[in-house]
């Protein structure tokens, strides 16, 4: 029987949304004169004009693109841009995940676009080379729930005639984004930068802001999705005039979130962060013979959400997940319920390399104790 361990993790917060806090977080320091006041008001307006300027600058969005906050997580912001803007060019739909056969499931049922459709099993990516460049174009950056990502925007043509939908959620702040390729972006603060769910953020490329107000989609569109008046783009949903009443709680934790990104360096630290997360546990892997990381391809392999494969019983990831959270030195770590049986373990900016390099003995002991029961 493996020892356990006696090191443990100094935070247990492995799950892949809502993420780890920020190292040395405090609910007692954020800003609380916003709260109890309309976000209608100054101090609301300047706040979440604050949330997207300060995004733009540790994101490095162009100025070319617009950055609106939005109802509903990221979930919110892609259905958004999908109603919005879909159904005026043929659609392809690429999906290798869950969340990715989502937005295939509302492109056919709901929306009745009749798209191409690519698909990969979980652990692979479809073939890019065989995208339409003249269709609009639905993708994942990565794919939270089998650890697989695009390694680049290289597939995507600079002269494609239809627009890129990209769900970013889980890559926002921690992989490369070429806004250049990307005519859409979309994530939730509850990702890399560990903030509160509910609001989505929406990215909008000059290319999608030109199909917004010179094209009506054929069907009724509800208040929330509403970005156009009179033809024009309503400028004030990306100057911090939301479309509904925003928590003004999560927006000052998302920028307590914010300022601590500036203060570590910004974009290049925190994908360094996520990085050396990946390393560490990938390099446990790599010695481990009874774990694989479920992207079979190393370029594709997510540096946020890794999934691991499990030799062994498909009971054993729940089980060993159980015996990790009665521990308390792993929370939410079992695989998402629609992928392939296995354990899923966050390595995003908010998490600390000391505290992946100390779950790694638990993960042996959790193995040995479930497989020996």
């Amino acid at each position: 029987m493996t020892a356990k361990p006696t090191a443990r993790p100094a935070r247990a917060h492995f799950s892949s949304g809502p993420c780890a806090k920020r190292p040395g977080y405090e609910l007692a320091t954020l800003p609380i004169d916003s709260l109890g006041r309309s976000h209608r008001a100054k101090i609301g307006k300047t706040r979440l004009k604050a949330a997207i300027d300060q995004t733009r600058a540790i994101l490095r969005v162009p100025d070319t693109h617009r950055i609106g906050i939005v109802p509903a997580s990221d979930t919110g912001a892609y259905e958004m841009a999908m109603w919005a803007l879909l159904g005026a060019r043929p659609v392809t739909a690429i999906a290798w995940e869950s969340f990715g056969e989502g937005w295939v499931t509302d492109a056919v049922k709901q929306l009745k676009l009749n798209p191409t459709v690519l698909k990969a099993d979980y652990g692979h990516l479809p073939d890019l080379s065989a995208v339409d460049q003249g269709s609009d174009i639905l993708f994942t950056w990565n794919g939270t729930t089998s650890g697989v990502k695009v390694p680049d925007g290289n597939w995507i043509s600079d002269t494609r005639e239809g627009l890129t939908l990209c769900d970013a959620t889980s890559a926002a702040f921690a992989q490369p984004l070429p806004f250049e390729m990307l005519d859409v972006v979309t994530f939730s603060w509850q990702k890399v930068l560990g903030g509160e769910g509910a609001h989505g953020i929406l990215i909008l490329g000059p290319r999608a802001v030109e199909r917004l107000e010179n094209y009506t989609p054929a069907w009724p569109m509800p208040k929330i999705f509403r970005m156009t008046k009179g033809g024009k783009l309503i400028e004030g949903i990306f100057e911090g005039e939301t479309i509904n009443t925003p928590s003004m709680l999560a927006v000052e934790d998302y920028l307590d979130a914010l300022r601590w990104a500036e203060a570590i360096g910004g974009l290049p630290a925190l994908h360094a962060r996520a990085d050396a997360n990946a390393a560490a546990l990938n390099a446990w892997i790599d010695r481990t013979s009874w774990a694989k990381n479920l992207a079979a391809d190393p370029a594709t392999r997510s540096n946020t959400s890794v999934c691991l494969s499990i030799v062994g019983s498909p009971d054993l990831p729940k089980a060993m997940a159980s015996l990790l959270e009665k521990e308390g030195v792993a929370y939410d770590v079992n695989g998402y319920r629609d992928a392939p049986p296995g354990l899923r373990i966050w390595c995003g900016a908010t998490v600390d390399t000391a505290d992946i390099e100390a779950l790694t003995p638990w993960l042996e002991w959790a193995y040995a104790t479930a497989s020996a029961s």
